[in-house]
């Protein structure tokens, strides 16, 4: 038996939650579709040790419910997991989500029915929904990227990935574990696991940049402060790059080499200081200008082997001549590079001593053999497109999502996709997602797209689409945002995609900045949804 909504939503997160709560405002009837057993979205699926929020707490919370903003207390500047897990709780039960949430379901089909205008989607469970409107809350970094390395298969012990990590405790005390991948993930894994595992082999591909995160608890008066001005903040943060702020005084927008180099340092060592990624805005032209890139890169160096008593650690722990900070996501971490001084953790280069296979009881790389109890799999995500993919989504004239993707991804503001109308991707690709905090990518496009089915009503449209014209138009401006980044010329960035075997070089988070994306889209909507067709009931159109 078919069950029929106006809107089905993937995904449970703060994007599914957002989405469903001003669907229930606005009158519609709504299923939310959940593969996990609760709400949470990516803090449901990142159990790991160690994850944290890299977004101060007091900016990482949701602006629709003004009322909580006053309620809650975070205990620390940066949030865990758990926090962020308990809060997501509190949001599903407060405003009783649950009731619409079928969890432990995935979706495995998506079909648009053009004849009759509604989607059809399947589930693992057999179930068969109908809905005028699909709309996808699925994060952008929910798709798990498995490594492809022969014999990871036979491994007896316990293997993790990060992004899957399992909800009853996992014992790491008196075992020899092995953390593969070393990106924000695996950092803030490793430095976890150091402090309890009989031995932690660190399976480092790719040396990185990491800043550090100082995370001091919150007082009454921090959140009183705040509180006073939540309002104005909200509405900072919309308008801003980020919408985070740095709590520091740095002269973003200046160009480096304007200042003397003992200014200039004395800048960095001041961003450095304030414990978060303020070190990669504390000059306008850092991600832009390569000399200027190279000497915040130094310095970061300088800081990694300052940290690390081996020298040849160290050195291995340095991102090699030519890598820039910044130019991937930002890492902060509470003491990476200090768990390589203590006896029971090993880092393994995998540059110099690349794995040949993972053997039933450890790792064989070319000149070593590591017994292992556990491998710890931290190696990302297919992000942006794999959710979207793996949901086998088929639009008009039995054209597969898939398909249309093969060569990239193409998005008319990341949030339509021509040829699939009434699709609505939340933090889709070509829009700025986790680029900037999350919270607020979700809750700028949640309130585009409910504002775009309101203009449907308005005018008595049935369906939204766009063109291949408007998103090419697009995508060009996209590619614009990013072509003067150092980040272009990064070969494994998953910003652009390149973190994943085979997958197309394409712009997976526009690098515009929020404030000015938001005003982008709301151009386009006060000119009559410039870019976007809308379509009538049959008998309405032949008339």
């Amino acid at each position: 038996m078919t069950q029929t909504f106006d809107a089905l939503v993937v995904g449970a997160g703060f994007a599914g939650m957002h989405t469903l709560f001003r669907l229930r405002q606005m009158g519609m009837t709504a299923l939310v579709i959940e593969k996990g057993t609760d709400v949470g979205g990516t803090w449901y699926w990142n159990r790991y040790p160690g994850a944290r929020c890299d977004v101060p707490s007091l900016d990482y919370s949701v602006p629709w419910d003004p009322e909580l903003d006053q309620q809650w207390y975070w205990t620390e500047k940066y949030s865990t997991q758990p926090e962020i897990l308990t809060y997501a709780s509190h949001l599903a039960d407060r405003h009783d989500f649950r009731r619409d949430i079928k969890f432990e379901t995935t979706v495995t089909s998506a079909v648009w029915d053009d004849a009759r205008q509604v989607w059809t989607v399947g589930t693992d469970k057999g179930d068969s929904f109908e809905a005028k409107f699909f709309i996808s809350a699925a994060g952008a970094l929910s798709e798990p990227n498995l490594p492809d390395i022969p014999g990871i298969g036979d491994f007896k012990g316990e293997l993790y990935h990060t992004g899957r990590w399992p909800r009853d405790k996992v014992e790491l005390k008196g075992k020899r574990i092995a953390v593969l991948g070393t990106g924000s993930t695996g950092v803030q894994a490793s430095t976890a696991i150091a402090r309890e595992a009989d031995h932690l082999y660190v399976l480092q591909r790719t040396a990185q940049f990491s800043l550090p995160c100082l995370t001091p608890p919150l007082t009454e008066e921090d959140h009183a402060e705040l509180r006073v001005r939540y309002p104005e903040h909200r509405e900072w943060q919309r308008g801003s790059y980020a919408a985070t702020s740095s709590n520091i005084d740095t002269p973003f927008g200046m160009h480096a080499f304007d200042d003397p180099k003992e200014v200039r340092f004395a800048n960095y060592e001041k961003a450095w200081a304030n414990g978060t990624a303020a070190l990669v805005g504390v000059y306008g032209d850092v991600s832009t200008n390569a000399e200027v890139a190279q000497e915040v890169s130094d310095f970061v160096r300088d800081k990694i082997r300052a940290k690390v008593k081996d020298p040849e650690t160290a050195e291995s722990l340095c991102p090699p001549p030519g890598s820039y900070v910044g130019t991937r996501r930002i890492i902060i971490d509470t003491g990476y590079f200090e768990i390589f001084n203590q006896d029971n953790v090993t880092l393994v280069d995998l540059r110099k001593d690349p794995i040949e296979r993972i053997t039933a009881d450890g790792v064989q790389t070319k000149n070593n053999t590591y017994p292992l109890d556990m491998l710890v799999v931290a190696t990302g995500y297919d992000a942006v497109t794999g959710p979207l993919i793996s949901m086998n989504i088929t639009g008009k004239n039995g054209v597969r999502l898939a398909d249309t993707w093969a060569d990239g991804p193409h998005t008319y503001l990341g949030i339509m996709v021509a040829g699939f109308p009434n699709l609505f991707t939340i933090t889709g690709p070509a829009s700025p997602g986790v680029l900037a905090n999350v919270i607020f990518s979700i809750d700028q496009h949640v309130d585009w797209c409910c504002r775009a089915i309101e203009h449907m009503r308005a005018i008595g449209a049935t369906t939204i689409d766009t063109t291949p014209e408007a998103e090419a138009e697009w995508n060009a401006h996209a590619m614009d945002t990013v072509k003067d980044q150092l980040r272009i010329n990064d070969e494994n960035n998953w910003y652009m995609g390149t973190n994943v075997p085979g997958k197309p070089r394409s712009v997976l988070v526009y690098q515009g900045g929020l404030g000015f994306y938001r005003d982008r889209c709301n151009e386009i909507a006060e000119d009559n949804y410039r870019g976007f067709v809308f379509g009538y009931e049959r008998e309405k159109a032949s008339a």
